[in-house]
């Protein structure tokens, strides 16, 4: 009624709710609870975290990142005020990545073998492809991810599907992170990654090439499962008039939001980053 008591009359809106005027009037001349005034404020708290998040963030994690905050409130205190008020996280997708696996060129075995758990950084990285549709042409997107805090650590776009989108990804996590010898590096058997200038440049620098069993997607779950949160937490429902849109929106996803912002359950609520850190300290 007090939402509504502009647009109709009290009068009307009692008589069909079968509401004494005197009993509105009396509610409306209480002070707010205390309760009442806590749910208010914590509401205000789970909706800007909705919008931070890109409506992403189910119950569980917005009650973590406001834990995170410093707000203190209760696990089911905060899936009801969502369900209450309509404040639900966006449908993911059903995601498919297609590889071209039918080429000539030598594949490695499996040495990673669903171990997608280390025990520091650089010890495992995990790579893939995928393409993204804009009003001016598919724009394909290589990253490199370390298994220990699923960090992106190496990342490229192009026009092309080539060789050179997998190499500049490969370079700029060498650079960015000069890791020791004996690092696994694991992707999809495509022919890109299979090809003789992408193994020699793992070869110079020590690397274990690692390639996904014929038909195995759970073999590269964690490069795969990045690419399905990519695409539902920006691609879908984006209208990319240019590539240099999506180049522009997907940076900071990855540098912005991914990295630096978005929590991850299997670090225990934290970022990427934030969990790198916490490794130098400890």
């Amino acid at each position: 009624m007090e939402k509504h008591r502009r647009r109709y009359p009290v009068t009307v809106m009692c008589e069909v709710l079968g509401i004494s005027r005197s009993g509105y009037y009396d509610w409306r001349g209480r002070p707010e609870s205390r309760r009442s005034a806590n749910n208010r404020l914590l509401l205000g708290h789970i909706r800007r975290i909705h919008e931070q998040f890109r409506e992403r963030l189910g119950s569980d994690k917005t009650w973590h990142q406001l834990r995170r905050e410093g707000v203190r409130c209760g696990r089911h205190r905060v899936a009801r005020l969502r369900r209450e008020h309509n404040i639900y996280a966006k449908r993911r997708r059903r995601f498919v990545l297609t590889t071209q696996s039918k080429h000539r060129h030598w594949v490695s075995a499996n040495h990673l073998n669903q171990q997608f758990t280390t025990y520091r950084p650089n010890k495992a990285w995990v790579g893939d492809v995928t393409f993204i549709a804009t009003r001016s042409g598919w724009l394909y997107v290589a990253v490199l991810l370390d298994l220990y805090s699923r960090k992106v650590v190496g990342w490229s776009m192009s026009n092309r599907n080539t060789g050179q989108l997998v190499l500049a990804a490969l370079r700029m996590a060498i650079q960015h992170r000069t890791p020791p010898r004996g690092l696994i590096h694991h992707t999809d058997r495509g022919a890109t990654y299979a090809m003789q200038e992408y193994q020699e440049e793992l070869g110079r620098h020590g690397m274990i090439s690692s390639m996904s069993r014929t038909g195995n997607c759970y073999d590269n779950a964690v490069a795969e499962s990045f690419f399905s949160n990519l695409k539902n937490e920006l691609i879908y429902g984006t209208d990319f008039k240019t590539q240099n849109h999506a180049r522009s929106a997907i940076f900071d996803y990855i540098e912005v939001f991914y990295n630096r912002q978005r929590i991850h359950q299997t670090l225990n609520y934290q970022t990427p980053t934030e969990f790198e850190e916490m490794a130098d300290v400890a």
